[in-house]
Order: C-alpha cells, then structure tokens, then sequence
C-alpha cells in the first residue's frame, strides 16, 4: 500500500485576496487614481513631520538666543 501523494498549495494572505478583487472590480483608470491619492497621504504625512521637526528646532534656536 502507497501514501497518497500530498500537494502543497500556499493559500493567498488576505491582502492578496483584496487586490485580486480589487483588480477584477476597479478599471486601470481608478487603479491609478488609488494610488496616486495614497503617495499624496503619504507626502503630506512626510511633510507634516518636517514642519514639526522644523518648528522644534526654530524653538530650540530661539530659547538659546
């Protein structure tokens, strides 16, 4: 008597299920348009900490004075 031969299929995370849906629902057009929106959060974000990073130091400056 043989064992049956055992396969071994990776089951896709759940972010990986959201993208194929997301791919199969969403045009190229809105594709692009999500990520674009999400670069812009994410440069606002950056630049948020700049200002607070800038307006430490300018702080910093000014008590030494």
């Amino acid at each position: 008597m043989q064992a049956a031969p055992v396969r071994a299929t990776a089951i896709p995370s759940f972010t990986d299920a959201l993208r194929a849906v997301e791919s199969l629902l969403m045009s190229g057009g809105q594709r692009t348009a999500r990520q674009n929106a999400w670069t812009s959060v994410l440069e606002d974000r950056r630049r948020a900490k700049d200002r607070v990073e800038a307006q430490h130091f300018l702080e910093q400056a000014a008590g030494r004075s």
